[in-house]
């Protein structure tokens, strides 16, 4: 079959990781790097063997052999690549969040749908094996009914005043940081797990460093750690570096979770817990082939990943056999291997769509309310 051809708009951390997943995932082809300048696009692209480098995405999507795109640059320029991008007939996979603003998302999803583009928003933490294991738990009646749900997102990598990135400027990254990066991925990945929707939430923001030093040059996600003074502009910021939510999910359900980008030692801590009325399960991406089921009445149990054992539904997102450890790299495998595949299919989609990175946002707009007004406030219903 003639392979679909695809973009990487982004050559940073982001972009990176896209690339090796895409250059992973069956009939794919990379045909293109669009980069800030030609350096980063020739440094990424030309290792790999991509055909073309470009600074401009404009001239990549008037390829017409190219058939997706995917959006891996600053939050604030998510809006218009997607939005150009659909506009040129392109399926369009978008890291989180598609856009800075709700009003923007929804314009995204009435696109997309009119265009009848296949579309993504890179919530790829719902891939790991032992998370969709905790799914098909629940689903199966395992845990009962679900009445606690609470965990963390917790990193290291923005502690010191000297620790700087792009998502610590508003203007680039939007109005929210800690949450918006890494708490949305743990709301996403709770409603996913538990099947519920939070209806109502209270929260609390803290930012820890109201100035940073900035570098006086471009550097990478996670590598300002060996820069000295000389290095550095004092820089106003004013997004969060912690947040603390307590949050309703329907009549029953409660729950509670933190994000945080200044906890010294954790590395990338997410951490998932639900308890139900029969039996509970926590996972830790940090230890990610291993699940922890927890009973009341008989004894507790870890769970090493192995396909073998795994409940079906869970079994496909596992290509490794028992003992052989599939990570953070996996997951972007598995969630482009879903959305190639429903390119020219009629079939469901098996991944996240913008219509759940809109809904992210609207959870997101929520907690940046709540803070403000110190006080609880419901969540829109509205998916779409």
């Amino acid at each position: 079959m003639k392979p679909i051809r695809t973009a990487i708009v982004g050559t940073g951390f982001m972009g990176r990781v896209h690339l090796e997943a895409v250059r992973r995932t069956e009939g794919v082809e990379v045909a293109a790097i669009v980069g800030r300048t030609e350096d980063a696009a020739q440094r990424l692209g030309a290792g790999f063997g991509v055909p073309l480098m470009k600074t401009d995405y404009r001239e990549v999507l008037r390829d017409r052999t190219i058939d997706a795109v995917h959006v891996c640059t600053p939050n604030a320029q998510h809006y218009s690549m997607t939005k150009d991008a659909l506009e040129t007939g392109k399926h369009v996979l978008c890291e989180k969040p598609i856009t800075t603003a709700v009003r923007d998302a929804e314009e995204l999803v009435s696109l997309a749908a009119k265009q009848g583009l296949r579309n993504c928003v890179c919530h790829n933490l719902r891939y790991y094996p032992m998370v969709q294991q905790m799914r098909q738990l629940r689903e199966a009646g395992e845990l009962g009914e679900i009445l606690v749900v609470q965990g963390t997102y917790s990193q290291d990598w923005l502690l010191y005043d000297t620790d700087w990135n792009w998502r610590a400027d508003s203007k680039v990254s939007g109005p929210s940081r800690c949450m918006a990066d890494i708490g949305s991925h743990w709301f996403d990945l709770a409603e996913h797990l538990t099947g519920l929707r939070v209806t109502s939430l209270c929260a609390d923001l803290q930012t820890f460093h109201p100035t940073r030093k900035r570098p006086k040059h471009s550097v990478e996600t996670f590598a300002n750690k060996l820069m000295g003074p000389e290095d550095y502009i004092e820089t106003p910021v004013d997004t969060e570096d912690f947040g603390a939510v307590i949050f309703q999910m329907g009549t029953r359900t409660r729950g509670c979770m933190s994000a945080s980008q200044v906890s010294a030692g954790r590395k990338n801590g997410f951490r998932m817990e639900i308890y139900g009325s029969r039996s509970s399960v926590a996972w830790n991406q940090e230890r990610p082939d291993e699940l922890w089921v927890g009973h009341r009445d008989s004894g507790n149990a870890v769970f090493v990943k192995d396909p073998s054992l795994l409940l079906p539904g869970a079994r496909g997102f596992a290509d490794l056999p028992g003992g052989h450890s599939e990570g953070y790299d996996d997951t972007f495998k598995q969630v482009f291997r879903r959305f190639y595949a429903s390119i020219g299919s009629s079939g469901t989609a098996e991944y996240p769509q913008f219509v759940d990175g809109l809904r992210q946002l609207r959870i997101l707009d929520v907690v940046l309310e709540s803070h403000r007004a110190r006080k609880w406030v419901d969540v829109p219903a509205a998916t779409a």
